[in-house]
């Protein structure tokens, strides 16, 4: 088997993203398998889910993986890589797993900037699963948060608003917080009638907690009329405003044009009073920012990085992002189902 030139992966906490490339952008196989945990200490499911979606983006290709590497560069976008001690650790297992000759690994949130933009700096935020933020400045100086959770003071993203609506619920179920109408729509979501039985479902095992991010949503949903729930989704686009100011000043963009790239399922909430909060607060301390909702998958911004390394043509560029879709990702997954 001759490898491809290029493999790009994107892999987050809520799937991961293949993808399997010549030098001059054709893609030849690509393949989505949904993820249900993410690197955190070194758990062997994450790079397992990584090789289930190479080896579907491989068989897409009509490529079978012999031992040999698939790819000659492969650039690995991959959430919970965050410290140097994880970059170090995730790094030795990618290169163990010999899916790329030479295997290049980054936060996934650089993917959803170089999706956004053709630029090679500017400022991507990922708030899916979880929330994090980098950016890269015009000189190439770097910035990224730990992105930890709560203890490196850590707040957002499907996962927390989804929690956060069944803590409103309960409490305004039994009289220690302000009535909401998440009180019913959450355990009526997840098929039960009161929000007491959600919290003993989850307790018990009954019910895996994961399922909370799913309720985020709900949340933008009932705060076109529920304060409480708007208190959520407005809290939400303030830390989305925290994260991009506070990159932009460590990297002294603030005079600057950057392009800001918001990527993840949060974003897909159609609530402009969301959107525009989040517009004015960037704008407060960088007016020339040009802030862009990535539509196409992160993983074209893995493929971008990849084809930079490679040192491919423009027209290569275009024609990787033109071809990697979410309709072409969801056409072929590992499970040999196409997603709804």
């Amino acid at each position: 088997m001759t490898p491809a030139a290029l493999l790009a992966v994107d892999g987050g906490g809520s799937k991961v993203d293949a993808a399997v490339l010549r030098r001059d952008g054709t893609v030849l196989g690509a393949a989505r398998v949904r993820a249900s945990a993410f690197d955190t200490a070194g758990d062997p499911a994450f790079l397992a889910q990584i090789g289930t979606a190479i080896r579907a983006a491989g068989e897409d290709a009509g490529i079978v993986l012999d031992g040999r590497p698939l790819g000659d560069v492969g650039v690995f976008c991959l959430a919970g890589a965050d410290l140097p001690a994880d970059d170090r650790r995730i790094a030795r297992g990618l290169a163990a797993a010999g899916w790329a000759s030479d295997p290049v690994l980054r936060n996934d949130t650089f993917a959803v900037l170089r999706a956004g933009t053709d630029r090679d700096w500017g400022v991507g935020l990922v708030c899916g699963s979880g929330m994090n933020c980098s950016g890269v400045a015009p000189d190439g100086r770097t910035f990224r948060f730990p992105a930890m959770g709560d203890i490196s003071g850590d707040w957002g993203g499907g996962s927390e608003l989804g929690g956060m609506a069944l803590w409103h619920a309960i409490r305004s179920a039994d009289g220690r917080g302000e009535r909401t109408e998440l009180e019913r729509r959450v355990p009526e979501y997840l098929g039960l009638r009161r929000p007491r039985q959600v919290a003993e479902a989850i307790h018990g095992g009954r019910l895996d907690r994961v399922v909370l991010r799913d309720l985020s949503p709900l949340v933008f949903e009932v705060a076109r009329t529920d304060r409480v729930a708007r208190a959520l989704v407005d809290r939400q686009a303030d830390e989305v405003v925290l994260m991009v100011r506070t990159t932009v000043r460590r990297l002294r963009l603030t005079r600057l044009d950057p392009d800001v790239v918001l990527g993840g399922g949060v974003f897909r909430a159609t609530d402009e009073a969301f959107h525009a909060r989040i517009r004015r607060g960037i704008a407060a301390v960088c007016p020339a920012a040009t802030i862009r909702v990535l539509t196409s998958p992160p993983l074209v911004g893995a493929a971008m990085l990849g084809l930079d390394v490679i040192g491919a043509s423009a027209a290569a560029h275009g024609r990787a992002r033109a071809a990697l879709t979410h309709e072409r990702l969801s056409s072929h997954t590992a499970n040999g189902r196409k997603e709804r």
